[in-house]
């Protein structure tokens, strides 16, 4: 297994607590990084959302790959996840900066893939917004462009979206062939677009026995299509507490949900009815994101630990985490978890 974590670039991931004690800064956000390679984390994924969906709209929230390219450069071991939506970035100009920074890196760039759900914030910047399936479609060209700048000395397109005539994107990324590339979604047509063109499927939180059989339905896509292997990551929330009461009383108090909805809860109806998803979205749920309460990543560290040997033996890669507050929480998680899960391993 592999352990990653969300870079808290909204200033923290519950929505029923203002201040968690991690502020949306570059600073806050270059020194968590730089210690979670001292501690052994193999993974961070950056969001990209220009504004803030867990703290409230008006609340500070850190660009995406402006911090990704900042990152990569006082960095050493730590794979760079960063999302990338394609109806916020033109793909030849985007490949061309991507490849970029992960020659910085020195190859440790990779994507993750995001069909935009957000139709206020598209709006606001003046860009368009497609409808859900339209979002795929998008997507699939988006990516053969990309691949395509990545792989090929000149590269031509002509797609209902993109035009290309002989363009070169010099120099190649370091990644060979090419940076990984993580996606996630629940329709058909996003896992068919998934399994025919990225290398990672990467999950909602849910418990053991949901995840088991989306891995073998997107291994038989995969197959279909005659594509390699795939990698297969998973959000989740996580606690470690010394006793099994630490930990719920430590859960009881993230999801404790105020008289009054806090801001972070603004986009609740909004982002519902962007999504397909397989299963009703609870209320409770929603003040920590994406489902990652679902995993039950609550309790001792050897409780956590055979959890997480269950998604394994499932044939899940990589957990990406949510802590808080971040920086304390991962320390905890790093020595009382990954140290012995990597020792035994």
């Amino acid at each position: 297994m592999r352990f990653g974590y969300w870079m808290p670039v909204f200033g923290g991931w519950l929505r029923n607590i203002p201040d968690e004690g991690m502020e949306a800064s570059w600073n806050y956000v270059k020194h968590l990084t730089q210690r979670s390679e001292e501690t052994g984390w193999d993974l961070t994924l950056i969001a990209e959302l220009n504004l803030n969906d867990i703290k409230g709209v008006e609340e500070p929230a850190l660009d995406a790959w402006s911090t990704a390219a900042a990152l990569a450069a006082v960095t050493s071991s730590i794979e760079l996840m960063v999302a990338v939506r394609p109806n916020f970035h033109h793909p030849a100009l985007f490949a061309k900066q991507a490849a970029n920074i992960d020659n910085i890196s020195g190859g440790r760039l990779a994507l993750n893939v995001v069909s935009s759900w957000w139709a206020d914030e598209a709006k606001q910047y003046g860009l368009q917004f497609d409808e859900h399936d339209d979002r795929y479609a998008r997507t699939r060209e988006w990516l053969t462009v990309v691949d395509g700048l990545w792989t090929e000395k000149h590269f031509s397109f002509e797609g209902g979206r993109y035009h290309l005539t002989e363009a070169i994107c010099e120099p190649k990324p370091a990644s060979k062939p090419r940076p990984t590339i993580y996606a996630g979604g629940e329709s058909d047509a996003a896992k068919t677009m998934i399994a025919t063109q990225c290398d990672a499927y990467v999950m909602h939180g849910d418990p053991v026995e949901a995840i088991a059989p989306k891995i073998a339905d997107m291994e038989e896509r995969r197959a279909k299509v005659a594509g390699g292997p795939m990698q297969f990551g998973m959000a989740a929330f996580a606690i470690v507490r010394d006793s099994e009461t630490e930990a719920k009383r430590e859960l009881e108090r993230i999801t404790a949900l105020p008289p009054q909805p806090p801001k972070g809860f603004d986009n609740f109806d909004q982002w519902l009815s962007g999504t397909q998803l397989e299963r009703e979205l609870k209320l409770q749920e929603y003040s920590v994101s994406n489902r990652g309460l679902r995993p039950n990543l609550v309790g001792t560290p050897e409780q956590l630990q055979e959890r997480i040997a269950e998604y394994e033996e499932a044939g899940l890669d990589l957990l990406l985490l949510q802590m808080s507050p971040q920086a304390e929480e991962m320390d905890r998680f790093a020595a009382q978890v990954i140290a012995p899960m990597k020792s035994v391993g």
